[in-house]
């Protein structure tokens, strides 16, 4: 144990750890409070159908040899979610079908734009890589990481700005509507700042989880806590600790980050789950 200890007081010392956590915290911040509203208005599949997207969108900048792909990467993905957002109240083509449409062909086009134009000898790793975050959390430059804080305080800012109509579009879209609300153009703001979030956090879990991000610290807090605000804050906490104690777990052990991240997460998840149900049990 004081092995272990010694160990990730050494790695914390140097700057790439440190770039990693403070990249990781905010990414797992601004992730969890919009994570409550996606779960609540059934828009969960949304985050996963974006990050196929981002995944399509970074298969073209490494073609194009982009040095920062994050400019790129974040148009493409903010303009797929306007669409999916338009498409998803078309009648002719239900949400949950236009989600999969182009997160599928955004997939497919990126893996075989990647096996096309190559842009190493390495195929299986860069996709592997992309899809799951092995090590790009670890080799951020002070250019991402000042993007990534920048872009960060951009989304919390905007939450907590428009709190009361993102807490009224949420739970009764239609009484929104009624009492002046523009339900439409908060929705596609929700959409916009998904997007953003699905750039950021694809450095830190990869494109396949960052869906796990998003829902995972909600669905915990959601089985303690009943008040908006309290699962809120609770799925903030929850998820700032997660990825901290999954980021130096994964240094220490030598395991991927996203995916430790989210085993982090899955064992948080059953805690609450089983406070949950001790709580309903005694009251």
């Amino acid at each position: 144990m004081t092995e272990i200890a010694d160990k990730i007081g050494m790695y914390l010392g140097y700057p790439f750890v440190q770039y990693a956590l403070i990249v990781g915290v905010l990414i797992s911040l601004c992730s969890s409070i919009l994570g409550v509203t996606l779960v609540l208005k059934r828009f969960s599949f949304i985050g996963d159908g974006l990050s196929h997207v981002a995944f399509g969108a970074m298969a073209i900048a490494a073609v194009l040899k982009l040095t920062n792909n994050m400019p790129l990467v974040l148009t493409i993905t903010i303009i797929c979610a306007v669409l999916l957002l338009r498409t998803g109240q078309n009648t002719k083509i239900k949400g949950d079908a236009s989600i999969a449409m182009i997160s599928v062909g955004a997939l497919a086009v990126g893996y075989l734009i990647m096996n096309l134009y190559p842009p190493s000898n390495n195929i299986s790793g860069d996709v592997c890589s992309t899809l799951f975050g092995s090590t790009s959390i670890l080799t951020l430059s002070p250019v991402d990481v000042w993007m990534s804080v920048i872009l960060s305080i951009i989304v919390m800012a905007v939450f907590i700005i428009f709190y009361n109509k993102i807490f009224a579009v949420t739970f009764d879209e239609s009484f929104a509507e009624a009492t002046g609300t523009k339900a439409n153009l908060y929705n596609l703001l929700i959409a916009v700042v998904i997007a953003v979030i699905i750039v950021l956090a694809m450095n830190l879990v990869g494109s396949l989880l960052i869906s796990a991000l998003v829902i995972f610290p909600a669905l915990s807090a959601m089985r303690v806590f009943k008040s908006f605000k309290s699962v809120t804050v609770c799925s903030a906490v929850l998820s700032v600790g997660c990825s901290f104690i999954g980021i130096l777990m994964s240094v220490a052990a030598e395991t991927p980050v996203g995916s430790t991240i989210v085993a982090v997460d899955i064992v948080v998840f059953l805690i609450f789950m089983a406070l949950g149900r001790i709580r309903a049990v005694r009251s």
